[in-house]
C-alpha cells in the first residue's frame, strides 16, 4: 500500500507510525485508519519486529476527524470511506480498531500534541500512553451532538475512574497532559523541552525516543507471551468470577510451559546470556 496519510519508519526491531497532516494536526479520516491498519498489520507480521510506537507529525498528534472529509461528507449523502456505515465507530467495514491493537504487539502511542476525540479513543486500546507535556487531550463528541466510539466508554473508565470518565464525556473539555498524567489517562510524561542527542529519528524528539525505549523494553520479550498477556489483560478486564481468571491463565501457561520461548528463556538464564527471541534487526530503514 501506498501511504498517503502517515509515513512508516524503523529503529532496530521498533516500527514507528507516524499519522502525516500536519497541516490539519492529522485530523482523522477513514483512509488514515485503512493505512495506521496496514502499517500495523505489517508488523505484527514481520518477526523482526518487537514492538509498534504511533505518534503524529508537526504541532498535534490528531485533533479529532476531519470534519469536511467525514462529517460533512456524511451529512451531505456520501460515505467517507470504504463503507464506514457498516463499520464501527466510524471505521472502513470490517476494520475492528480496538481488537486489532488488543491483538497486536505492543503499542506505544507518543501524544506529542492535540488528542482530541478520535485522537483520544485510537490510542486507548494502545499498551502504554507516553505523552509530550505539551499535549492536550479532549473527549469532544458531546460538542458534535455525537456518543462515544470505539470502546472509549470502557477503557476510559478502566483508566481513570468512572468520575473523571464521566467528567470528560459529559463536558467535553480539553485537559492539560499534566492532568490528563495526574488521572491515569497517560502513563509518562515528557518534557517537551528536553532533546536527545542519541538514537534521534529524523528530527523528533525526546517523546519518541522515551516511546521508544519504553516499546524496546517490551520488545525484549517474546511475541507468543506478549501477545497471550495482552489476551489476559484485555478479556480478563471485566471478569468477575476469580475461577474462570484462573482457567483462563492455566491454558495458556500450560501452552507457555511447552513453548520454545520458554525453552529459549530458561536455556539463557542457566548459560547467564541473553535470550534470542526473534531475528536481530537490520537496522533503521525508512
Amino acid at each position: 500500500m501506498d501511504y498517503t496519510q502517515i509515513s512508516v519508519a524503523r529503529s532496530g526491531e521498533i516500527t514507528i507510525i507516524t499519522l502525516n497532516r500536519p497541516e490539519k494536526l492529522n485530523a482523522w479520516t477513514p483512509t488514515m485508519a485503512a493505512e495506521q491498519a496496514h502499517a500495523i498489520t505489517a508488523a505484527n507480521d514481520d518477526r523482526a519486529v518487537g514492538a509498534i510506537v504511533m505518534t503524529g507529525a508537526g504541532r498535534g498528534f490528531c485533533a479529532g476527524a476531519d470534519m469536511d472529509a467525514t462529517f460533512k461528507t456524511r451529512l451531505d449523502g456520501t460515505d467517507p470511506g470504504a463503507d464506514t456505515a457498516h463499520g464501527v465507530g466510524g471505521m472502513p467495514a470490517g476494520l475492528d480498531w480496538v481488537q486489532l491493537l488488543r491483538d497486536s504487539k505492543p503499542v506505544v502511542c507518543a501524544v506529542n500534541g492535540a488528542a482530541v476525540g478520535i485522537g483520544v479513543t485510537m490510542c486507548l486500546p494502545a499498551d502504554q500512553i507516553v505523552a509530550s507535556t505539551r499535549a492536550k487531550f479532549g473527549m469532544g463528541f458531546i460538542k458534535m451532538g455525537l456518543v462515544p466510539e470505539l470502546a472509549s466508554t470502557r477503557l476510559l473508565a478502566a483508566r481513570v475512574g468512572f468520575g473523571r470518565a464521566s467528567d470528560m464525556f459529559l463536558s467535553g473539555r480539553l485537559i492539560s497532559a499534566a492532568e490528563a498524567h495526574r488521572i491515569g489517562l497517560v502513563d509518562q510524561l515528557v518534557d517537551a523541552d528536553q532533546r536527545s542527542d542519541s538514537d534521534r529519528l529524523d528530527g523528533q524528539d525526546q517523546l519518541v525516543d522515551a516511546a521508544i525505549e519504553v516499546a524496546r523494553s517490551y520488545a525484549a520479550n517474546p511475541d507468543p507471551q506478549l501477545r497471550m498477556t495482552k489476551q489476559l489483560l484485555t478479556t480478563n478486564m471485566v471478569e468477575t468470577d476469580l475461577s474462570v481468571i484462573q482457567r483462563r491463565e492455566q491454558e495458556l501457561l500450560a501452552a507457555c510451559w511447552a513453548s520454545p520461548e520458554h525453552a529459549e528463556a530458561v536455556s539463557a538464564f542457566l548459560a547467564k546470556r541473553t535470550p534470542r527471541f526473534r531475528p536481530a534487526p537490520q537496522g533503521t530503514s525508512a
